[in-house]
């Protein structure tokens, strides 16, 4: 019993690590994008979208298996991010460093959360309905 509740527990622990990070990082450009007139709009729309994100993540942290298609979500599209990203370095030499330390830290975040997702086979008492 105890490797399986360790497992859960690190599980959590990673989630809500993870969805922090994605908070914190994306919220200082929104917030530095108040303070001072952004170059774009579409940046800070963005950093806000994964501050919410990044919050939701937390708070999925207590339930992993109840928020399995949030975690899925945060996966999929931080690995489309980050493939978006690595297009772009190439095509925009000048921004190449950071985008390509960019793209590395948001393919690796989205490895951190596949790690933490719960598996299907934990979900035995799934309503016939599929909802919860």
């Amino acid at each position: 019993m105890a490797p399986a509740f360790n497992r859960e527990r690190a599980r959590m622990v990673g989630l809500a690590l993870v969805g922090f990070l994605i908070f914190v990082f994306a919220i200082i450009p929104v917030v530095q994008s108040m303070l001072h007139a952004p170059r774009g709009t579409a940046g800070p729309m963005l950093n806000s979208v994964l501050a919410t994100l990044g919050i939701f993540l937390v708070l999925a942290a207590r339930d992993p298996a109840a928020h399995r298609s949030l975690i899925v979500f945060a996966v999929w599209s931080s690995f489309a991010h980050a493939a978006i990203m690595l297009v772009m370095a190439f095509q925009l030499p000048a921004q190449r460093g950071g985008l390509l330390f960019a793209a590395g830290v948001t393919a690796l975040s989205a490895i951190l959360l596949m790690i933490c997702m719960p598996t299907r086979s934990g979900d035995v008492n799934v309503p016939a309905t599929g909802v919860r």
